[in-house]
């Protein structure tokens, strides 16, 4: 998405919803959110995804313009771009990372559809980019593959995607449908085939609605002020982070529970972080918090610790 707001650091309280159970709700003054970078790159700004690695090295990527990954440090510092050879940019919109047979790869998730009219949308696969330690990272890496998606029931928007360990599926949970929709993906089918499509897994009825005054304020998001933009799991499994305009959100799965099933448990919601257009939404790597960029520039990235 490709809306300008200002900087300001705005925090937002919704109100339960009537309809579905209340989630659990942090209140922003409490909610721990700190400023933990500003990127160094200014052509970041328009971060739409964001992936932790090793190091607590983070790879973005802006929704539109040049099909590139950067690179940056914990502390903002820019360590690269990377252009994907035969990749497009059209509306990217997340990145998982996935297992593959010769180490780690990077997924982009070129599936940003806003008035649902695409049949397919688009994954690029690529070798996590390396680097070594009397040389920087590559400026442009190959495509390893590419893959056309399209859902069961038409032709979707979704801003969220991510890789889940436990069932190794491809999960996408959908930003313009009331309530969201949550669809998977094998990852095995991912890689194999040229085209595949997606299994409809259920709904995700669990986001606080907006106010009236959230839609009087926020025009331009308007009713999606309060729907998914960014979604990630964490390694082990246990929980997933879905990030709106709003709040972040919060689940935990039960041992030998779906990700289908757990969506319906109610999650804690922690009202901000302060920008207001959040987008991107990432575990840490090997560490109990969770990180969040904004398309802004130039770019903060947030960091709540969280402990469930």
């Amino acid at each position: 998405m490709k809306f300008r707001f200002s900087f300001a650091l705005i925090l937002i309280s919704l109100t339960a919803c009537d309809a579905i159970e209340t989630p659990s709700t942090v209140d922003a003054a409490e909610s721990g959110f700190m400023l933990s970078a500003i990127l160094e790159s200014r052509e970041l700004d328009e971060v739409s995804g964001i992936q932790s690695s090793a190091g607590g090295v983070f790879f973005l990527h802006n929704d539109s313009g040049s099909p590139s990954v950067y690179i940056a440090g914990p502390d903002g510092r820019n360590l690269g771009k990377v252009r994907i050879r035969d990749a497009k940019n059209r509306d990217w919109e997340d990145i998982s990372r996935v297992p593959g047979p010769d180490g780690p790869l990077l997924v982009l998730g070129d599936i940003g559809d806003n008035q649902a009219r695409y049949k397919s949308v688009r994954l690029y696969f690529v070798a996590e980019p390396r680097t070594t330690r009397n040389e920087g990272y590559p400026e442009k890496v190959d495509l390893l593959h590419k893959l056309k998606i399209r859902y069961p029931d038409g032709p979707r928007d979704c801003e969220a995607m991510a890789y889940d360990a436990g069932s190794k599926m491809i999960l996408f949970l959908t930003k313009r449908d009331h309530p969201p929709r949550l669809y998977g993906l094998p990852l095995d089918q991912a890689l194999q085939n040229d085209a595949a499509e997606l299994q409809y897994l259920g709904d995700v009825p669990s986001f606080t609605p907006p106010t009236a005054n959230d839609l009087l304020r926020h025009k331009k998001p308007g009713k999606w002020f309060s729907q998914p933009t960014g979604l990630d799991i964490s390694s082990d499994g246990r929980r997933a982070a879905v990030i709106t305009y709003s709040s972040l959100y919060v689940f935990e799965r039960a041992q030998g529970e779906s990700w289908a099933r757990a969506f319906l448990n109610t999650p804690i919601e922690y009202t901000g972080p302060p920008s207001l257009q959040n987008e991107s939404v990432t575990f840490g790597f090997d560490e109990p918090a969770v990180y969040v960029s904004s398309e802004h520039l130039p770019a903060p990235i947030y960091r709540l610790e969280i402990h469930l």
